[in-house]
């Protein structure tokens, strides 16, 4: 029989009255954890669509389509429901539900097809809007809440907002930048959210799932691991020389192999629940270690390191998480 594991912080709490009206609407990760599933499915389809011809003129097409998508289209809808829900708990206060909620999934779903028709700056506006509204949607509880230990992940919405921004400033010919920036400077941000995400929950479901397990932080190596991941997107984004990127990514994957380690995955094999927590964070130290090769031709490296590790480790950290986001 599955044991149940308790995710709530020890201090007991007061919780926001539940809002009425239809389910769906009434907790941000039902629309959009809901949303990203279906689209990760349709996603396969219309890649095929594009391939065989039958998508005429799409403003995004081919392999810039699917990176905007996996990260701007379902990476995003996870995180930001993921948010919606959690900043609901920590706060003590309410957010979007019913209409507004609906609204911005509304939104998400008009991004996604706008990028698929030859409309260009409508896809972009609405790409760039999307985040932008969750922010400020997560932003309104943290502040009334003085809720400032999570400010700063409202800071990160509006950094995948810059990057989207990018993206299609470049796309439509106003900015010329190195390389797919935009993607990769999303990408970074991706990663540092699942780092911070997996160093709240991953030791507390394996303290409370796996009896005798003792997950350790250790303060000292948590800063150096999450800083390590912003130094490494502000690299990017200055575009620094490749060594100092190799050089960085690999004492990043160091620092996130250690800090694994603590957690002490191999206590957790007898609990499914808790070892995929595990199994998903081990993709971070991965991709960090993948990303020392720098400038390369392996496709298979390069098909790992920017295509499977993020989608398996998001996917997996929050599944696990299931329908009680913390």
């Amino acid at each position: 029989m599955t044991a149940i594991i308790p995710i709530q912080e020890p201090m007991h709490r007061p919780q926001p009255a539940p809002p009425a009206g239809f389910a769906l609407w009434q907790l941000g990760f039902r629309p959009f954890y809901l949303l990203a599933s279906g689209f990760a499915a349709l996603s396969i389809a219309l890649w095929a669509l594009q391939y065989g011809g039958f998508l005429p003129a799409p403003y995004l097409a081919g392999p810039i389509w699917h990176a905007h998508e996996m990260l701007f289209g379902f990476v995003l809808a996870v995180i930001v429901g993921f948010l919606f829900t959690a900043g609901r708990n920590w706060s003590n206060q309410a957010t979007p539900t019913g209409l507004p909620l609906a609204a911005l999934a509304l939104l998400w779903v008009v991004a996604r097809v706008l990028v698929l028709t030859p409309y260009g700056w409508a896809a972009a506006i609405a790409n760039v809007a999307f985040p932008l509204a969750a922010a400020l949607a997560l932003a309104r509880p943290f502040i009334a809440a003085r809720n400032r230990r999570n400010y700063f992940f409202v800071g990160l919405l509006l950094l995948l907002a810059a990057a989207a921004l990018c993206v299609h400033l470049q796309m439509l010919g106003v900015l010329v930048l190195p390389g797919w920036a935009g993607i990769q400077m999303a990408q970074d941000v991706v990663l540092f959210i699942m780092a911070v995400m997996a160093g709240r929950v991953v030791p507390m479901f394996t303290n409370n799932g796996v009896p005798g397990a003792r997950a350790l932080h250790h303060a000292a190596l948590e800063k150096l691991a999450l800083g390590l991941l912003l130094a490494l997107l502000a690299a990017d984004v200055l575009q620094l020389p490749p060594l100092l990127l190799a050089l960085m990514a690999g004492l990043g994957a160091c620092a996130h192999l250690l800090r694994w380690l603590l957690w002490q995955p191999w206590t957790t094999w007898r609990a499914p629940i808790v070892w995929v927590l595990h199994a998903a964070y081990l993709w971070i130290p991965v991709h960090l270690a993948l990303r020392v090769h720098g400038d390369r031709e392996d496709a298979l490296i390069d098909v790992v390191e920017h295509e499977l590790h993020p989608a398996v480790a998001l996917v997996e950290l929050l599944r696990a998480l299931g329908d009680d986001p913390l």
